[in-house]
């Protein structure tokens, strides 16, 4: 498969200029993609002719909807698991490369961004949401687990906010992600050229970003902030669910909607998740990624990633069998064994 065309890096006056190019695929990542903007994100670290990167998606449809998961699922199934960890052992570094990166890293992202997407530009230094914008991290739902960087994002977001979105997979638009703090400003999607072209010709960043900037309007999360604080920071999966029946109990019928949503997820990635969060508040970005690949490492031998993607994206019935099929019959041992080290396999970032 020849993947020269699905990312484009190129110089473009002061900036480096990422554009993720496959439409068709909603901007996913595949391993040539990762090992491409690799490439090129550590030669600009060294130009002094690059002052800034700017990384935008193809397509009016999506920034980028995620890694390749159908794909490395293909793998896992044909005994080429190895292969697929190649995949998300240079992702996991390429999220850590943009974290540290030392010049501007402005994503422009007017659409979906979802999973590897989040990687690529959670952790660089702006974050610029167009009207489309839409995050998510759905992996519970599909027995995958919240990656990319999510194990130390998250637990930094305000209150109980990462656990939410990690447990629940629910979409975040604009207004949300600002006040979340996962966009840094909100710019029109009619204005989005005209800052690349600043972007492109050299004006300061921060100037451009501010004089485009739009106020998104109110966030409708900060409406149920105060519940979900009170259910999410529950000792655990369980007893954030026994909240949330009792707040539905009382009359919260948002409480019953996310209680409800959350039981159609995996058992088992949904108690991975937790621990994620839990785990994630004490570990620096680097111990973050070594976690998940420990974790990646064990979910590939597993049932419930090949079942959710059946489910999701091949077969598209929507009624995933996991194993376990319930939260009580999931043994904690079993959860506390994703995160075990992985000896001479380990994860190492330069």
């Amino acid at each position: 498969m020849d993947h020269s065309t699905d990312i484009l890096c190129e110089r473009q006056g002061a900036a480096g200029l990422v554009t993720l190019n496959r439409p068709r695929a909603l901007n996913a990542l595949n391993l040539g993609m990762v090992e491409e903007m690799t490439r090129a994100l550590e030669a600009w670290a060294k130009d002094p002719a690059v002052t800034r990167v700017v990384v935008l998606g193809a397509g009016e449809k999506a920034f980028c909807a995620g890694g390749d998961i159908r794909h490395l699922t293909e793998l896992g199934r044909e005994g080429r698991k190895a292969e697929a960890l190649d995949f998300w052992r240079e992702e996991y570094r390429l999220n850590a490369l943009i974290k540290r990166y030392p010049k501007p890293y402005v994503s422009l992202i007017d659409g979906i961004v979802m999973g590897g997407g989040v990687g690529i530009s959670l952790h660089g230094s702006h974050r610029v949401a167009g009207e489309r914008y839409l995050f998510a991290m759905p992996e519970v739902g599909i027995g995958f687990f919240p990656d990319v960087g999510a194990t130390y994002a998250l637990p930094r977001l305000p209150g109980e906010m990462g656990m939410y979105i990690a447990l629940t997979g629910e979409r975040i638009r604009r207004a949300d992600a600002v006040l979340l703090g996962l966009a840094t400003h909100a710019v029109d999607s009619g204005r989005m050229g005209e800052v690349r072209e600043a972007l492109v010709a050299g004006m300061p960043v921060e100037e451009v970003l501010a004089g485009a900037s739009v106020d998104p309007g109110p966030a409708p999360l900060a409406a149920h902030r105060e519940l979900i604080d009170a259910c999410f920071s529950a000792e655990s999966v369980p007893a954030i669910l026994r909240r949330l029946d009792k707040a539905a109990e009382k009359g919260s019928e948002h409480a019953g909607t996310l209680a409800a949503t959350i039981r159609t997820k995996s058992p088992t990635s949904l108690s991975i998740a937790f621990e994620q969060v839990r785990r994630g508040r004490s570990l620096d970005f680097v111990e973050a990624m070594r976690t998940e690949f420990r974790i990646v490492s064990r979910i590939i031998d597993g049932h419930d990633f090949y079942e959710g993607v059946r489910a999701t994206l091949v077969d598209k019935d929507g009624a995933p069998q996991w194993r376990p099929a319930t939260l009580d019959a999931l043994d904690p041992a079993t959860v506390d064994g994703y995160f075990g080290g992985l000896g001479p396999d380990e994860l190492e970032i330069a």
